[in-house]
């Protein structure tokens, strides 16, 4: 996921202020992500959960960025695509509630761990974990095939 950022940020960046703020929002998600889920270099002991304040961090940091998302970045791509030929509009209708999918999953997961202290139960949080990244990895892919569709259309503006 993180290479896959790094391509965003470099094909992305510098399109629009908005944008280069929430990669760089997507950017810090993912760090944080990598840190929860105990990937290098922040393993963990076997079956040892991250520090409770990492895991607020990133919940923090993951309903900051799909807000951002919906509120923000989203507008702009449907106020932009209106002058976008037909396949455009066609591809943000159907990616957009594909990406309220991942919402809700993401949400989920800030809503049932955010909270949470280290006395706390944290069954099955490994594998929210995981499915938490599948629905980011997915989640970033379809903005991405959104960006590159305004892109490519130059219907992106160069400032705000």
């Amino acid at each position: 996921m993180l290479t896959k950022q790094q391509l965003a940020a470099q094909r992305f960046g510098g399109q629009h202020q908005a944008i280069d703020a929430w990669l760089g929002e997507r950017q810090q998600l993912l760090v944080g992500y990598v840190r929860i889920a105990g990937l290098p270099p922040y393993e963990r002991a076997d079956h040892a959960l991250p520090a409770i304040t990492d895991i607020r961090n990133f919940c923090n940091l993951l309903v900051d960025y799909v807000s951002a998302g919906h509120f923000e970045i989203y507008d702009h791509i449907i106020r932009n695509s209106q002058s976008a030929p037909e396949a455009t509009r066609e591809l943000a209708d159907d990616l957009f509630p594909l990406i309220s999918d991942t919402t809700e999953i993401a949400l989920e997961f800030s809503d049932r761990f955010a909270d949470r202290h280290a006395d706390d139960s944290f069954d099955g949080f490994d594998q929210a974990v995981s499915e938490l990244g599948e629905a980011l990895e997915l989640r970033m892919g379809f903005e991405d095939q959104l960006l590159a569709t305004l892109v490519a259309h130059e219907l992106l503006i160069t400032a705000e």
